[in-house]
């Protein structure tokens, strides 16, 4: 593992002014995150991890404190500089797919692609390589509503690194598969960690997910109260 610092988190807090005040989200984290680590994010439902993810990923802005990305605070990107470190630097992963009902699998994973102007045959070709790698290759004209809830997961794992990223960042990606399917999303990510050199951040309830990873980051109410090494 390569112990060079990629992200450094300072006393990062996020508020939310309501009719009945200000909600804290997060308050005052601090953590590092090592280039290479697989790290999970814990929690009980409204502990603030999703909001974590997001801000990490640059989806959000914190109230107060930074992230530093590889000496780069993030706060300092705005418009089409964020939008250009996201797409080149970050891939995502959500529980709920975000897959494009319309468009089959390939054209799915090829979005990222030609958002970023790469020419559409160069785009088909690395989108079919990449399905082929997560074993779908015999999937690529299906759209997501032909496929089971691991394959369509499996897709949106190929869209998210089709821009080659560093950085992985998977909010609850194993959320609604069954065990044996959460097991084989595990296993592809950790086989595409090791493949490609990623960083992975992935927010989980799966215990078992979690302590197979390399760190356990826990939050409650919104507070940093677990660090743990595996």
């Amino acid at each position: 593992m390569n112990n060079a610092g990629m992200i450094q988190v300072n006393h990062l807090e996020k508020q939310f002014m309501t009719p009945g005040g200000v909600i804290e989200v997060l308050r005052d984290i601090n953590m590092h995150i090592t280039a290479g680590e697989r790290v999970a994010v814990m929690g009980t439902s409204g502990a603030g991890k999703t909001t974590l993810m997001h801000i990490l990923g640059g989806l959000d802005q914190p109230t107060f404190g930074e992230v530093i990305f590889e000496g780069l605070s993030l706060s300092d990107l705005r418009g089409s500089a964020l939008d250009a470190f996201r797409n080149q630097t970050i891939g995502f992963v959500f529980q709920f797919h975000q897959l494009l009902p319309e468009f089959s699998a390939v054209e799915n994973v090829m979005m990222p692609l030609l958002i970023g102007g790469c020419a559409r045959s160069e785009a088909v070709d690395k989108a079919t390589t990449l399905l082929q790698e997560v074993g779908l290759g015999h999937r690529l004209t299906h759209k997501p509503g032909a496929l089971s809830g691991g394959e369509q997961q499996r897709v949106a794992i190929a869209r998210a690194l089709v821009r080659e990223p560093r950085l992985l960042l998977a909010d609850e990606p194993t959320g609604n598969l069954d065990s044996s399917t959460s097991d084989e999303i595990l296993a592809l990510l950790n086989q595409m960690h090791q493949s490609r050199g990623l960083t992975m951040i992935i927010v989980t309830h799966n215990t078992p997910l979690a302590t197979s990873l390399d760190r356990v980051l826990k939050l409650e109410d919104g507070v940093l109260v677990g660090d743990n090494l595996n």
